[in-house]
């Protein structure tokens, strides 16, 4: 069975609770349940990590890497626009990567639109909600590795 890592970064702890205007009122253990229930769904597995430390989240796509999961699903919050080292992890790791945000990171202030980990992404969704994070599995999913 397939093991994909379901990767959030910096302040995604706070969902639900900050900037709801923005990121809605579900709170992350609603998102990752929402994820594990398609997970299921699909026949694969998901293992979920946060983290508000760029090198924890690191540290965590090495070992996912080392262990082989599938592919990863990631979230990096305000990370994604300043984080040439999470960058660089991503690309190390040789997993392919789909970067997710819940809102739409075009349509709010200018420094968010430039994300530094896209580049090495198989792909990037933004501004779907959770619905995005069930894009992302479904394509992971269905990839041929």
């Amino acid at each position: 069975m397939k093991t994909f890592g379901l990767l959030h970064g910096a302040n995604l702890d706070r969902l639900g609770k900050r900037e709801t205007k923005i990121y809605g009122s579900g709170t992350l253990a609603d998102l990752e349940t929402r994820v594990q229930k398609e997970a299921k769904e699909l026949g694969v597995k998901v293992e979920c990590f946060q983290s508000n430390h760029e090198g924890a989240l690191m540290e965590q796509i090495a070992k996912w890497a080392d262990a082989g999961v599938a592919g990863i699903i990631i979230n990096s919050g305000a990370l994604t626009h300043t984080s040439v080292a999470l960058r660089d992890a991503i690309a190390g790791s040789d997993l392919p990567c789909v970067e997710v945000h819940i809102s739409n990171i075009y349509k709010r202030e200018e420094f968010r639109h430039k994300s530094y980990t896209a580049g090495v992404c198989v792909g990037l969704i933004s501004g779907l909600g959770v619905e995005g994070y069930l894009a992302a599995l479904r394509f992971l999913a269905g990839m041929k590795k």
